[in-house]
Order: structure tokens, then sequence, then C-alpha cells
């Protein structure tokens, strides 16, 4: 019977992880093991998911989570989405790009929406009618989202928006499009808006390749191109120009406590995968685990699970309260997606040659593990993120 990376770490059940939490995931992981699992292989291959998924996802109350009922959301909080994150890493389908549309994506049109916005775009974020998607990198702006160059101009009561933008997460699929822009470049950050573009009713926009990534391959990643693309005025998110990057800023906590949520739910399943993998392989007439240097690895990768696990639930709580902080939640995406990194490493490891074939899933783990440490501000920012409140 193989181990239940949801028990591996042997911890008390966190205050927000309630019945109807436990409920969600469970539901999460039979859904993800039913529908998902089994055509991992071919989304892989095919460098991309397909609608249906996202459709059949939507029918099970695997979108918007923590979207209110009125917005056809499931009403809950981020504990909820942590549950289904924590579920798609469990399972192993990393790929499948709904935390972002969930918890980044959808996030943004509800705190800065208008209620027009809201009813409009939120109901079918929850079907997966309309997939999200958040333009935020270009080739020239990564982590320092001041450096963005992408214009909004106004015209009569409409933008035209042009530029470009790269590594857009569900940007193959993704037909809601929030836009990090400047509409007044003179103003630095005071100049920067976000706007939404649904992307089958403009003009102008266009996408550019699939890119080729090293891992998370089903996850469809992209250049995005906007060509004096006409939105109406009413798709900026706030009340006036000017406020994304506040509006960035406040989101991001919740986007770095997604990575975490990612990162430690990987290290569970790799530790998990890891520890059945070592009990059945054998050398010189005995199980791999029975080696010392074994037993020693895994108390010590499991140690250091523990305190991940125990520092993201506190995170989580605070969270749930409106108290984590950017410093506090720059942490945890930094020292729980290296850990993610050297967990997957020690894994493979074990595993031997094995390890480095992609049969195996810690080969594919390790691989998508990789990109953790860059996005949602690499793990260079973080750290000079938390320098500054010394």
């Amino acid at each position: 019977m193989s181990t239940n990376p949801a028990t591996i770490l042997d911890l008390p059940k966190p205050a927000w992880a309630d019945e109807e939490v436990a409920m969600l995931y469970d539901m999460a992981t039979r859904f993800l093991e039913a529908e998902i699992a089994p055509r991992y292989e071919e989304f892989e291959k095919a460098e991309i998911f397909d609608r249906e998924s996202w459709k059949k996802a939507g029918e099970n109350g695997l979108l918007c989570a923590s979207i209110p009922e009125e917005y056809g959301g499931s009403g809950g909080t981020f504990a909820h989405e942590s549950a289904i994150i924590e579920a798609i890493s469990h399972v192993g389908v990393d790929g499948f790009g709904i935390a972002l549309h969930n918890s980044i994506v959808a996030p943004y049109i509800l705190h800065y929406g208008s209620e027009e916005q809201k009813k409009k775009w939120l109901p079918k974020m929850a079907t997966g009618e309309l997939i999200g998607a958040i333009a935020m990198t270009e080739p020239g702006a990564g982590s320092d989202l001041q450096g963005v160059k992408t214009r909004a101009e106004k015209d009569g009561n409409h933008y035209r928006i042009s530029g470009s933008k790269t590594f857009i997460t569900n940007g193959q699929l993704a037909n809601l499009i929030i836009v990090v822009t400047k509409t007044d470049p003179s103003a630095g950050a005071k100049g920067t808006s976000l706007i939404v573009v649904e992307t089958d009713e403009v003009e102008g926009f266009e996408r550019g390749r699939n890119l080729d990534k090293v891992g998370l391959k089903s996850n469809d990643t992209s250049e995005l191109f906007f060509n004096d693309v006409r939105v109406p005025t009413s798709n900026l998110l706030g009340s006036e120009e000017g406020q994304g990057f506040i509006q960035l800023m406040q989101q991001l906590p919740q986007e770095r406590l997604q990575i975490g949520t990612t990162a430690i739910a990987a290290c569970e399943k790799a530790l998990a995968l890891t520890i059945d993998y070592v009990k059945e392989r054998k050398a010189f007439g005995k199980s791999i685990l029975e080696f010392q240097n074994t037993q020693f690895k895994l108390a010590e990768l499991k140690t250091e699970a523990t305190i991940g696990r125990v520092f993201y639930n506190d995170c989580v709580a605070r969270h749930i309260n409106g108290g984590l902080d950017p410093v506090t939640a720059s942490m945890a995406k930094y020292w729980l997606s290296d850990l993610q990194g050297k967990i997957m490493d020690e894994c493979l490891q074990l595993h031997g040659g094995y390890g480095y074939m992609n049969e195996y899933p810690i080969a594919r783990m390790w691989r998508d593990a990789r990109v953790q440490r860059i996005y949602g501000g690499t793990n260079e920012i973080m750290k000079l993120l938390i320098a500054r409140s010394l």
C-alpha cells in the first residue's frame, strides 16, 4: 500500500483545515485521480491542457472556491484554495493551472472590480468558460514591475493597449487577462494600472508561441502581444487610474503563499514516493531503507518538511485572519521553494538511476520544482524584501 502524502508528516490538523476543507481536499483528490491523472501524460506531451478539463473542474467546484456564492463561487477562504492546490500536488498533476486562475486572477476582480465587473466575469471564471491569466512580466521587466513598458492610452471611452508580455501562465488558453500597463509612463509606479482584456472580444491581440520550458510542461506558458488593442475604459480595475502598483503589492502576499502551498505539498509527495521506493528497492541483499545513510537522509528531510509545514500552516492561519504581512509571505515563498528544490534533489538521488528516468514521478517533480524559486518574484528579491524589515 502506498504512503499517503497527506499524512506523511504525522502532524495534527490546523484549525483552518476543518471538516469542510478536508471534504473539499478529498473531493478534489478523487476528481483529479479520475479525470486528470489518466490523461496527464497526454497533456504533458501536448504542453497544454484542454478546455474540457477546465469545465469539468468548474462543474466539480474546483474553480473560484474562495469567491462568494453571489458571484458564482463556493464562498470559501484561502483554506479551501489550499486544499485544492495540495490535492493537485499530492496527485501529481502540478501543470493544471487552476491555482493561478483561482487564487491570483479571480481575487483581483473580487477586491478591485466594480459590481458590474464582478457579476460579469466571476461566474464565468467559476464555470471555466473564462480562463484567467495575469500579464505582468515583459521581455525587459520581470521581478521589477516598475519597469513595465506596456502602455494604455485613453481614446474616448476606450483604452488602446500596446506592448508585449512573456512567461504568462495559462497564456495559450486564457481568454480573460489582467494586463499590467502604464497609463502614465511619467509617473513611475504611480502610473501603473490594471486593465482586463477579454481576448475573444478584441482585435489586435496575438498569442505568441507556447514556450518550451524545462518543467511544468502541461501548463501552457506564452508570449502575448497587444497591438493597439481597444478595450472599454470600464475594464479598468479600481476607481481610477494609477492604482495598479498598490493593487499588485496588496495581492502578492497571497500569490507568494500559494507558491508555498505547492512547495510543501510537493515535498510531502516526494517523501511519500521515496519512502515507498526505498522500502521496495534492494541492494546488497537488503532494502535501501535499511542503510543508515538512507535513514539519516530521510530523517533530515522529514524534519525539515515538518518545520516547513508548521510554518506554512501558521501563514495560512494568519492570512485568513488578515494578518499575513508581505515580509512573512516572502519568507514562506523563498524558504519553502528552496526546501522543495532540496527535497526533490535528495529524493531523486535516493532513487538512483531510476530517479533520472521520466517514467518515475520524481524525475518530473524535480524538473517542475525549479521554477518555484523564480516566479512570483525571484528568491533573491524575496531576501531583499525581508532585509528591508531588519
